[in-house]
């Protein structure tokens, strides 16, 4: 079993970071700032003030100690405290406003941001998926949203207020007396190119842990989802043992995380109380002397410690503005993906008729295509000289499908049928555009589908897969899923019928049953004939399903192949098959080999006239029997 589809080191998000600037990065999240930007204006002007008043108190403390202190005048004392009191309660109530000014629309930010990510994941290409590990997009949507909450609401905010606290704290110190203030400003530089050295350290270890918390998140899903392989192939002990390995690396990384703030968090406290200890021995000095006055030496040592937690806050503040520049990175590294284009760029004309310069093969095909009854030349599905490579193949790589030419006519259903690897599903795929052609084009009803909105065209479209999958909702809500608005239960029970999936009724709560995560409490075969049920439900024009019946037993195949025949004879369909049963329900069939359309016909002329198509039939039925 894999355990991850994506490691930290080999993710698709994995770029050159070396002069990724922090400030840049967060500036990006101002568009989702803005509307709420004057609340947070207004928590950082309340914050600033009441961090300021914390400055008044030494101010008072020289006051009480050169006056009533000194004249020995026990009211003024009490009048002190007095102001002590209300300053403190002053400074108490204004942070606990800050609080409440910030905390509603900062909720509001990470729920906007958390919903324009999922619907921005709901619209990008197929592909974009497949390259991407699950655990690395839940992620991004759940711990890095909470990283970029925790940012704006304390770090953003205390980033500015502790800086205009040191800069009024130290005007304040130098006015008191300024060779005191000089001594206790040697430490500055040092601090902050320890800072400077730190960021820039911390932002990359940063970096590693979130992405790593993406590949843990990724190998739990995988564990839940596939638990019953675990079990079966009694496989717990390797899956606990690559988990122990990813929670190991993470562990270090955090760790490595710690020493780095420890580091700085002892440059950051050790120098500044070295500053103070030297400031307060020469102003025990000056007292002595009479340089100074006892109340001037209290209130400049006060404010002095005053600034500890500004001071000392800076690395705590730093990492935590790091790791936000991280999360937003990582947030737009999925946003930045470009999306799923209503109409594709560059679409060209429907090509002209094949000629009969082509190989006898094509020419058959073309032959076949281009007659018929009048006016139905261009009715239907048609692939017109369709080529299709992977947009992460290497370019030097042979395509998927090379040159595709076929006519599915109204109201015909085509049968695909090729061997295991030939291409068939990627060929579907392209019919509601998962992916988009490399070369050629797709007409409905002579309507190029890369012309056609996406939404319009799905509606048109619809798709059973042969992996069927279940969202963790009712039954009912399921197979709904495929229909419009309005559909109800009439709707519901004719697409029940046409599956032969009634055992929905005997469930415990009919068709309300909720069917789980992935469907697993249904059996493959049940949850093959929901996804049949939700193709068929809203009576689309055209339909394309991929092997539909291959987890059926025969006999309910027998029944749902029946009651499909009904369907089919109302819309144009293209169908993935590999029983004979399942290519009988077809008007014709095309033969898929190496990527092209090798012949077309109906199943008997086919028996008759292609080696390879017979071999094929043969060996799915000794395989049937």
């Amino acid at each position: 079993m894999v355990t991850t589809r994506a490691t930290a080191e080999d993710s698709p998000d994995r770029t050159d970071r070396s002069d990724r600037s922090a400030v840049r990065t967060l500036l990006r999240l101002w568009p989702y700032v803005r509307p709420v930007r004057v609340r947070l204006f207004t928590a950082a002007c309340v914050a600033v003030v009441a961090s300021c008043l914390s400055l008044v108190i030494p101010l008072v403390l020289k006051w009480m100690v050169d006056g009533p202190v000194a004249d020995r005048d026990p009211a003024g004392v009490w009048l002190g405290a007095l102001y002590l009191l209300l300053l403190g309660v002053a400074e108490a109530l204004l942070f606990g406003l800050r609080r409440w000014l910030v905390a509603r629309p900062l909720a509001g930010v990470e729920a906007g941001m958390r919903a324009d990510l999922y619907r921005h994941l709901q619209r990008l290409p197929v592909a974009f998926h497949d390259r991407w590990a699950s655990g690395q997009l839940l992620s991004r949507g759940t711990t890095d949203l909470m990283l970029l909450r925790m940012f704006l609401a304390f770090p953003l905010t205390f980033l500015l207020v502790n800086a205009v606290t040191i800069l009024v704290g130290v005007i304040i110190m130098l006015l008191q007396d300024w060779t005191l203030g000089l001594v206790i400003l040697i430490p500055a530089v040092p601090v902050m190119v320890t800072c400077v050295i730190f960021e820039k350290r911390y932002a990359t270890v940063a970096r590693r842990a979130q992405d790593q918390v993406g590949d843990l998140t990724t190998v739990v899903e995988e564990s839940v989802l596939g638990i019953r392989i675990i079990k079966g192939f009694g496989r717990h002990r390797s899956q606990a043992r690559a988990f122990r390995e990813l929670s190991r690396t993470l562990r270090g990384t955090e760790l490595r995380k710690a020493r780095l703030l420890a580091a700085i968090w002892g440059v950051i406290v050790t120098l500044p109380e070295v500053a103070i200890g030297a400031a307060l021995v020469l102003g025990a000095i000056q007292v002595a002397d009479g340089q100074l006055s006892a109340g001037t030496l209290v209130a400049f040592l006060s404010t002095a410690l005053a600034l500890r937690w500004p001071v000392d806050s800076i690395g705590f503040l730093l990492a935590m503005s790091q790791e936000a520049a991280t999360a937003t990175e990582r947030y737009f590294e999925v946003m930045d993906a470009e999306q799923e284009q209503p109409t594709a760029a560059g679409t060209t004309a429907p090509a002209a008729t094949t000629t009969a310069t082509a190989t006898a093969t094509a020419t058959a095909t073309a032959t076949a295509t281009a007659t018929g009854p009048t006016g139905l030349k261009d009715k239907g599905l048609r692939f017109h000289d369709v080529s299709f490579r992977y947009p992460d193949a290497p370019i030097d790589s042979p395509p998927v499908l090379t040159r595709i030419d076929l006519h599915i006519r109204p109201g015909e259903s085509m049968a695909l049928v090729g061997a295991t690897g030939s291409g068939k599903t990627t060929l579907t795929a392209l019919v509601p555009r998962l992916h988009e052609v490399t070369s050629g084009h797709i007409t409905l009803d002579g309507k190029d589908i890369a012309e056609l909105p996406r939404d319009t065209l799905r509606e048109l479209v619809a798709v059973a897969f042969e992996e069927p999958t279940l969202f963790s909702a009712s039954v009912a809500e399921n197979v709904l899923m495929g229909a419009s608005d309005g559909a109800g239960e009439p709707e519901l029970e004719r697409a029940l019928a046409v599956a032969q999936a009634d055992f929905a009724h005997a469930l415990p709560h009919g068709t309300g049953t909720q069917v789980g995560e992935q469907g697993l409490s249904l059996s493959g075969g049940q949850r093959q004939r929901l996804a049949l049920a939700r193709a068929v439900v809203g009576r689309p024009r055209f339909l394309v399903l991929d092997d539909p019946l291959s987890a059926l037993d025969v006999h309910t195949e027998a029944a749902v192949e029946a009651a499909l025949r009904d369907v089919l004879a109302e819309t144009t369909a293209l169908i993935v098959a590999h029983r004979p049963s399942t290519v009988l329900l077809a008007d014709r069939v095309a033969l898929l080999s190496g990527g092209r359309i090798a012949a077309a016909g109906t199943h008997h002329e086919l028996l008759r006239t292609n080696a390879e198509y017979a071999h094929l039939m043969a060996g799915t039925e000794e395989a049937d029997r």
